[in-house]
Order: C-alpha cells, then structure tokens, then sequence
C-alpha cells in the first residue's frame, strides 16, 4: 500500500490501525481476546495451601478436576475480558489417559533445571485487536508420555540436559498431527474459531477433536451468585446465557454430538466427598476417555464441548468451523465464515506491511511476526484480589490463618482485574515489574495505547503499595525488581510520539507524577545509611551473584551494589527528562527537572570511587565491614556492565527554551564543582549541540567496553553473556565469612539452586540487559557521534564508532532466530528435527535465555515477553540499515 505522493502509510491508516483508533474511545474490539492461561494451576493466586506450597496444592493431576477461582486456562483459549465465556480446544488421539485440555509441563521441584513446559507448540501470527489470531499445536499419534517425562527428569541431575518431548521419540517418523488453532472476528463480539488438523504421519490416525465453550466459575464462592447456563437448541447449536454477558448462541459446525456438564469441582475424585455421579469439570474427559456417559449430558450445563471423531489418512486434512455470536444476529452462521476469515488475515497481512516496509529481509520479517504474535498470545486476564485471597471465600472452607501471615500479607490492597502481558503464558502467568516494562516497549511497535496502559497499571492505587513501592512479581509482591519504569514510560513516549506524530503528555504526566513517589520510596527504602548507594537484592539477575543478596551478607556487613546503585542513577536520569520535556510545556516541571538532575549528581558522586575498581576497569559489588573495611567482590558478571545504562544526552535546543532550568543548572555545577566534575562533558556540546550525563566518562565507558566486547570474556557470537568467560576453566573464589564463595561460567543451563529453578545467569546471553546496554549505546553515540571509537571485537586491531557496536551486537542477538546460510538457526542447536524438518523450519521459538557459546535456546521456551525484544532490534536495524 502507498499513498500516491509516495509517503509511507501510517500503521493506523490500516484496517487494524483505524480499529485501535477506534477502540480509544470505544474498546469494543478489545473485548475478546487469547486472554485465557496456558497454566492457571500451580500459581500464588490458586493456591489456599497453609504452607504456600502452590505446586503441591493444585497439581497438573488436580486441573482437570478442580474449578479455578481466579482464572481459566486451555489450549487456544480465547475469551472475553472477563472470562465470562472461554473458548479452546481439547484433543485425544485414542491413546492418552486423559483428556489434552491444557498443556503439560514439570513443576519446579520435578525438573532438573526447574519447572519447564513439555509441549509443543508456536504462536504464529495475530493483531493488537486480536481481529485475527493463530497458532500451532503439534499432538503426538502416540500415547503422551507423561510419566517418562516425569521420571526421567527426576533421575537426572544437574549436569545433565533437561529430557525434553522430542527426546521421547513420540515425533519420530512424523508421526503427529499439526493442529492449527485460528481466529477472527466478524464484529466485536462475534468471534470464528477454525480448527485444522493434519496428519503428518505415514499411518491413518485417530484423532478426536473437542472444540469447548464454557463459563469461568464466579458462582461456587459466594452463596447466591447467578449462574450461567448454555442450553442445547434443537438446531445443533448452543444458546449460551450469562447474567453479565449479551444473549449469545454458538455453532459447530457438523459435530458428532454437543457434550454438556458443570464447570464445579470433582470433590469425589479429588477429596473422597461428595457424591460419586454428577456433572462436574472433568465429566467431558470421563466420557471420552473412559466411557463414562452418564458423566455428561446432552441438554444443559456450564461447559460443553463439540465432538468430532476423524479418521485421518497420511497428509490429509480436516478443518472445523465454530462460532459464538449475538443471540439475535441474522443469517446463517457459515455463509460468510471462510469470506471474513481471508478479510482478517489479509488485514494482518496488511498491517504487518506497513510495519515492516523498512525490513527487506524475509528471514528477519518472519521472526519478527512471530516473536510479536507470541507477545499478543501471552496477554491475559490477571484477576488476584489479594484480600479476599487472604481471607478465603464465603461459601468454601476458611484457609489456614498461617495465610494472615505468609505470601503476599502486606499486599491486601492490590486489587488486578486487568488484561496484563505475561512473560510467558505457561511458565510465569503473572506479571513482573520490570518485565511489563520491557515488554510495553515491545508493544508500542504495534499498539502504543496498549503500552501506556500496562505502564499506568502498576502505578495505579489498585497496585502500587500505599507506601508506592511497586509490586515486583506474584510470588513476592514485596521484592524489589530494576527500577526501569520511568526508562520504558520516556521510551514508550517516543516510540508513540514517532508513530502517531502526537506527544502524549497526558500519559507522560500521569506517570511521572505516580513515579516520583516510586523514586522516594527507593531513595528512603534501599538506601540504608543514607550515601546514595542502594541495596535492592537480587534485582532480577538471580543467580549471577556468588550469593543470594536478597539477604543480609552476615558478620553485620553490608553489601553495596553497582547495580542497584547505577539503576537508580538510570531512574534519577529518565525522571529528568521526562520532567523536561513536560517543561517545555508547563515551566512547573522545571523544579522537578533540577531535582532529579542533583539526584543524579549525588548517586554518581557515590559511585565514583565506592564501587568503581580502576586497575581493572570495572564496577563491582563491595562488602563494607562493620570496621570499615572494603572488600571488592570482583568478578566480571552483568552486574558491573549496568552503569553504561545511566546516560542520557539533552538537546541544547531544549535547554535554550528553558532558560530558568539553564541558569539553575549552571548555578548549581558552579557552586558544587566536586560534582560539576562528574557530568560528562556538560560544557562541551556534542554531536547535534546535545549535553550528556551519565555514570561514565569516555575513559571509564572505553574500559568497559574493552571487557564486554572481549571474545573470551562476554562477547559471543550471539550477543553479551551474562558472566565472563574467563571463569569456565577457573571459577572466581571469593572468601567470606569462613566460607569459599565460587562463581564458574556455565553457558546453559545453570549447575546451582541457589535459588532453585531454572534462573541460570551464569553465562547465557540474556536478551533484557544486552537490549538496555544497546539502546544506552545509541544514547552515548547521540553525543559522541562517529569519531569516539572503540576496538571492536577487542584484540581485533579494528575500530567502530558506538552506533556500528550497538548495531552489530544486535544483528548478533537477531541472529539467534534467524535461519542462517547453511539453514539452520541457532535457538535450535544440534535438534535434527527442528532443523531440518520442512514443518519446523520455520517455526520460531523464544527462550528465556541462550547458551553464551552455541546460542542454543534455554529455560522456558515461549519466554517471548523477554526475547520478544528482538522484534525492536529487527526494526531499529532496518531502518538505521535504510537510512544509511
């Protein structure tokens, strides 16, 4: 599409585009969505356990049986915002001892390296108003192999692989069926759901495919809540009643038979009460499976699932067709089904267009729509009422009054009923602090209205503790994440700012205000003795620390940390150009400008010497003793390159407009030279007449880089690793407090439980820091310009301005995705399948992180609100490529 002066469309001249205009004031077309759990089991918000013991409580076994109270979740589950109606697909290949309703995966304690998903499946395509959606299941012919799965991975240790699907041998031969899961919306709240499958296998296969529709349960809480009902109709379709929900009905197509029961608990089954025979949550999969017809019925209920028994010959296909619309719409419901469905896909087609008009490479177009597709599959309802949570509910037995005093105690305000972007549907479905910063970044390529919105959301009293500390995660609400909200909220801006060609000042504002209390309480909080430099914990680096500093270090020292300390510099400095761009508006911002501008100067006056080491040239944690003794932990990790991330570089034209802000300034650098010394060339315009501040001056910057771009340190040949390399062959050893404290380079996955799980930052490349150091990067090249270089890769005798360095380590990290000259991917290591199959080729996952030196992907394998970045690096290297 091109206007006829030649001008690149806008996004929002699309269909797409114009229903997100249209939704700002009327979000209609956002009310239906993937907005379902792919796991709401074994969640902090599931679990009534005295102890807090969430997997053990409400097991993979128990979800079958068990009704949720806060949310819902299914295989392509589609519903409403609410989740008053829920849609998904369950499956039987005549084999599997139960139902495959949801997906199945290994808890924390049942992994060798942590809970992990053991499924496959890829979120391949949809739209910010989700008018269109789609993924790929792929269902083994034979028999699930739950139980090896989990007795496999129980036998081996640390120092083993994780026993994965594909190592069971169920693909081999092709034998499985691709089970494509697509929808569309005819109208807000008319929603198409298309089912294909196909079997890949040289045999015919049996497959039974149960396409659901069912109520979340809101009645079983609280005595006399209304309860919804669906209700066969003499016609084949369902008339589906909701007491806060339109009169809808729904069809499928050429069912077998409508199977009807009640979204309630199996008490039987699970607790020996109640009666035996009824209608209960897992009665559809006791029919199927086990035969048991009385356990459904074919007239009524609150869960019901079309039958549909296929006999599939090699490579043939069969797709159904379902819809759920307005009781009164006219017409029939499959006239136009396959007519709206071409519509909306060639929409996305078209919107995706105009977004990646900039991208010639194909390879690097379809990871991108992929990675941004598993970024919409991953938004859902997250409902955690935490006081009701804490007090149990009126109509089920009292928790244990342990509760009153465990997870989350202190955190009874927050109230989430909200449409969130998870880090990954299965493995974390609840959000993260700095994660749903990241991940609105993300989103404001394609839905910038979306990203202010889950920006606001965590600093909304319905969030935000009255003390304003933020909540950093479900399973800790009181822990402290990076504090990266005001970089994502000024980032965020511009990108909508370039998209839209309006500045939002409203969100800016808005923001701003809720996050300067957010800063006091960082400033009063995690600042003990009052120096400007901060203990936060583990800020989300989990085990890249020798020890969890999340805890006091012992002998009654104290720990200071060059992260904590240079992520609140990083606040200070976003907060002040938030405060002058507002100023440039309102001169009553001006105040606030110059007052994150002295918290910046105060922070790097305290980092300057405290945490700096100047014989290596780098930034490391420090024990303080009670006698005063410093004690430098210096290994070379992540934690030490996150200075770079505090800069900022201003217009000189900005501050030519705001002539009172200027003089304050000067005044004040004049009057605290100590200080004026820090800022890095203030005086000195730069490229574009633009002034920087930061933590580094070019010295410090150029020492840094000399160790992260450093082949046999941190630069791999798919970005930043997260630990030197100079410890794989002698791990750093650090003694304290009568103990040997060692840190090794581990590429993989992680040989240490220091904080159980998965968490492995001991050397894979992680994409959140390596996209922060990138974009601080551009910041200092902003004011550099071409002739500040740096030897790069070092010891390679060649040199690179800062913007060629951030853009090659971003081709680097695109490079884990996309298919290289001899056709393999390296996300995908040495899996045979996965890289030479025709139907996996190019199907593209995204981990939590990647071995630092094959790039293979690691830890949760859909962990697209982190790896999804690469969606932004795709575009920022595609037009600094065609703007060159």
């Amino acid at each position: 599409m091109t206007k006829p002066d030649g001008v690149r469309p806008s996004l929002f001249e699309t269909a797409e585009g114009l229903r997100l205009v249209a939704a700002r004031t009327d979000p209609a077309w956002r009310r239906w969505g993937p907005y379902l759990s792919d796991r709401q089991w074994g969640t902090v918000r599931e679990d009534y356990s005295p102890g807090g013991d969430a997997w053990d409580y409400l097991p993979h076994d128990h979800a079958r049986s068990r009704a949720y109270r806060w949310g819902e979740d299914g295989i392509g589950g589609f519903g409403d915002r609410h989740l008053n109606w829920c849609l998904s697909l369950a499956l039987w290949n005549g084999r599997d001892p139960i139902l495959k309703e949801r997906l199945f995966g290994l808890t924390n304690q049942e992994g060798n390296h942590g809970e992990d998903v053991k499924e496959l499946y890829y979120y391949l395509d949809g739209t910010p108003t989700h008018s269109f959606m789609r993924m790929l299941y792929k269902y083994p012919q034979a028999e699930f192999p739950y139980e090896s799965l989990v007795a496999e991975n129980a036998r081996r240790g640390l120092d083993d692989p994780e026993f994965e699907l594909l190592d069971t041998g169920v693909f081999d031969g092709g034998r499985y069926c691709d089970v494509a899961i697509a929808y569309a919306k005819a109208a807000p709240d008319d929603i198409l759901m298309r089912v294909t499958a196909t079997n890949r296998g040289p045999e015919t296969a049996e497959l039974t495919l149960l396409p659901k529709l069912w109520a979340r349960n809101t009645w079983s809480w609280k005595q006399g809540t209304p309860k919804p009902e669906l209700m066969a109709g003499s016609d084949g379709s369902v008339w589906v009643r909701h007491p806060d929900m339109p009169p809808m009905r729904f069809f499928a197509e050429d069912a077998d038979e409508l199977l009807f029961t009640e979204n309630e608990t199996n008490t039987h089954r699970l607790f020996g009460t109640g009666p035996a025979a009824g209608f209960y949550k897992d009665g559809i999969d006791a029919c199927v499976v086990g035969g048991e017809r009385s356990a459904v019925n074919h007239l009524s209920g609150t869960k019901c699932a079309a039958r549909y028994a296929l006999h599939l010959g090699p490579g043939e296909s069969r797709t159904l067709r379902l819809r759920l619309r307005a009781e009164t719409a006219p017409g029939e419901p499959f006239a136009d089904f396959d007519a709206v469905f071409a519509t909306r896909e060639a929409e996305a087609d078209g919107f995706y267009a105009v977004l990646q008009a900039p991208i010639a490479d194909p390879e690097m177009r379809l990871v991108q729509r992929q990675a941004l597709a598993g970024m919409l599959w991953s938004k859902q309802l997250y409902h955690y009422d935490v006081r009701e949570w804490l007090a149990g509910d009126p109509a089920q037995p009292a928790p244990s009054p342990e509760r009153r005093h465990g997870r989350n105690a202190d955190w009874g305000h927050l109230r989430a009923n909200d449409i969130i972007s998870m880090p990954d549907a299965w493995e974390y479905p609840w959000f993260a602090s700095w994660d749903l910063a990241l991940q609105a970044i993300i989103f404001a390529l394609i839905d910038p209205d979306f990203s202010k919105n889950q920006l606001l959301l965590l600093v909304d009293e319905a969030y935000a503790h009255p003390n304003a500390a933020l909540p950093a995660y479900e399973w800790g609400f009181g822990d402290a994440n990076p504090p990266i909200h005001a970089l994502a909220a000024w980032r965020v801006f511009e990108l909508d700012r370039a998209l839209t060609g309006t500045p939002d000042h409203v969100f800016l504002k808005r923001i701003f205000n809720k996050l300067t209390l957010n800063f006091t309480w960082w400033v009063n909080r995690k600042d003990a003795d009052d120096r400007n430099l901060f203990q936060g914990g583990f800020l989300g680096l989990d085990n890249i620390g020798i020890f969890d500093r999340s805890k006091p270090v012992g002998d009654g020292a104290t720990l200071t940390q060059s992260d904590a300390t240079a992520w609140m510099a990083a606040y200070a400095l976003a907060l002040m150009r938030i405060a002058i761009e507002l100023a440039l508006r309102d001169p009553t911002y001006e105040d606030m400008a110059e007052k994150f501008f002295e918290h910046f100067l105060l922070i790097a006056a305290a980092t300057g010497d405290s945490v700096w080491d100047e014989e290596d040239g780098f930034f490391y944690d420090v024990i303080e003793t009670r006698d005063g003794t410093r004690l430098p932990i210096r290994v070379r990790t992540l934690v030490g390159l996150i200075p770079i991330f505090a800069v900022a570089s201003i217009n000189e034209g900005d501050l030519e407009r705001l002539p009172s802000l200027r003089r304050r300034l000067q005044f004040f650098l004049k009057n605290r030279p100590d200080l004026s010394a820090l800022v890095s060339r203030w005086n000195e315009p730069g490229q574009g007449q633009t002034a920087l501040l930061s933590l580094l001056r070019g010295h410090r910057l150029k020492a840094l880089l000399h160790r992260a771009l450093d082949p046999d340190e941190f630069l791999s040949d798919n970005g930043l690793r997260a630990v030197s390399r100079a410890y794989a062959d002698k791990p750093f050893c650090f003694a304290w407090n009568g103990r040997d404290l060692g840190l090794a380079y581990e590429p993989a996955e992680s040989r240490s439980r220091l904080f159980g799980g998965n968490s492995n930052w001991r050397g894979p490349v992680w994409m959140p820091v390596n996209y922060l150091l990138i974009t601080a990067l551009h910041r200092f090249h902003d004011y550099y310009g071409p002739d500040f270089r740096v030897e790069a890769p070092t010891g390679s005798g060649r040199t690179a301005s800062l913007r060629e360095i951030a853009l090659d380590l971003s081709r680097r990290l695109i490079a884990l995705s996309t298919r290289r000259a001899d056709g393999r991917r390296a996300v995908y290591g040495d899996s045979q399948l996965e890289q030479e199959d025709p139907q996996f080729q190019d199907l593209v996952l995204f981990y939590e992180y990647y071995d630092g030196d094959t790039g293979r992907g690691v830890g949760a394998s859909h962990q697209t609100g982190w790896s999804g970045l690469v969606a932004l690096l795709i575009q920022d290297v595609a037009t600094s490529t065609s703007m060159t």
